[in-house]
C-alpha cells in the first residue's frame, strides 16, 4: 500500500527559478529565502520518497481563462516545461507515474469529485520551481521522485472553497493510500501566501494573516475553511487564493501532523513567501 509520508509547502514564483538560475543562494536579498529549506533537503534526504504529488496552478501554458478546470490531474509518463516567457530556460521532460495517476483519477471520481484527466500536460513555474527548490538540479537529481502533477483553478472565479480544497486533499488520501504499491509519496502545497501582482492593491502582502494561515494550518486546518472564497482575496490579495492549494495539502495528510520547520519571509517578489514541512503521524 502506498504511504504518505507528509506534505511541503512553498512559494513557486518564477523570480525564485531566475535566483535559482543564477545561484543566487547567498545574495542579501534571496538569503533568507533559501535559508528555509535545508531542513527540508535533509529530510527528502532521509526519507527518499518514491513519489511527488505536485499541487500547483497553471498559469496560461496548460490552461488559459476560456478553459479552466477546477481540479485537472496529469496522466502522462512524463511532463514536458516549456517557455512561458519569464527568461526561464526550458528544462528536461520531468517523469510520471501515469499507473498512480489513473488510480487517484478513478478514487476521487467514486467520490464524486469531477477530475480533468490530462494524457498530456506541460508544465510551467508553478510546478517546475518548487521542483527545484527541494530537488536541486531537477530533473536531473538523481533522487528527485516521479511526479503527479495536480492543477488546482484560483485564477477564474468562481474557485473553490478552502472547504471543498481541504476535502479535495482527504480524497487524495484515500486515493493514495488504497494503490496496492508500496510506495513513499510526498505531496507539495504550492503558490502563496498573500500577495497581489496587478490593479490599485498591487504590491499588497499580509503579513499577519499569512502568520495566521501558518499557525492554524498544521493542527486546526478547520478552522481556514470558516474563510469565504471573497474573504481569501480580501486578506490574501487577488493572487493570494493559491493558499487553497496548501489546503489541499493538508487535507491529504490526515488528522495527526508534526511540524519539521517554517520558514516566512518578505517581501520576495512583491509576496509572503512561507515554506512549511508538515510529517504524517
Amino acid at each position: 500500500m502506498a504511504k504518505i509520508l507528509g506534505g511541503i509547502t512553498t512559494s513557486h514564483i518564477p523570480a525564485v527559478g531566475n535566483a535559482i538560475q543564477q545561484e543566487l543562494y547567498d545574495d542579501p536579498y534571496w538569503k533568507p529565502f533559501f535559508d528555509g529549506y535545508p531542513k527540508v533537503h535533509q529530510w527528502i534526504k532521509d526519507n527518499k520518497p518514491d513519489v511527488v504529488v505536485n499541487i500547483y496552478n497553471d498559469h496560461g501554458l496548460g490552461f488559459f481563462l476560456d478553459q479552466m478546470p477546477t481540479f485537472a490531474i496529469g496522466a502522462a509518463h512524463e511532463y514536458k516545461n516549456e517557455d512561458e516567457g519569464w527568461g526561464l530556460p526550458e528544462l528536461d521532460p520531468f517523469p510520471g507515474h501515469p499507473e498512480l495517476s489513473w488510480h487517484i483519477i478513478e478514487s476521487m471520481v467514486s467520490d464524486e469529485f469531477d477530475i480533468t484527466s490530462c494524457q498530456e500536460l506541460p508544465v510551467d513555474h508553478g510546478f517546475v520551481v518548487p521542483m527545484q527548490l527541494f530537488w536541486p538540479g531537477a530533473p536531473h537529481n538523481e533522487d528527485m521522485p516521479k511526479a503527479i502533477p495536480i492543477s488546482a483553478n484560483t485564477v477564474q472565479h468562481p474557485i473553490p472553497t478552502l472547504k471543498r480544497a481541504l476535502d479535495f486533499g482527504k480524497a487524495l488520501r484515500r486515493g493514495i493510500e488504497s494503490f496496492p504499491e508500496d510506495l513513499k509519496v510526498v505531496v507539495l502545497g504550492t503558490g502563496g501566501l498573500s500577495h497581489q501582482l496587478d490593479g490599485e492593491r498591487a504590491g499588497f502582502i499580509n503579513k499577519e494573516f499569512d502568520q495566521y494561515c501558518l499557525n492554524n494550518i498544521a493542527h486546526n486546518p478547520e478552522e481556514l475553511t470558516k474563510i469565504t472564497r471573497m474573504e481569501l482575496v480580501e486578506k490574501a490579495g487577488a493572487q493570494g487564493t493559491e493558499f487553497l492549494m496548501w489546503m489541499m495539502m493538508r487535507g491529504a495528510l490526515g488528522d495527526n501532523v508534526t511540524e519539521v520547520t517554517r520558514n516566512y519571509h518578505i517581501p520576495i517578489s512583491n509576496t509572503g513567501a512561507g515554506t512549511l514541512l508538515l510529517e504524517c503521524a
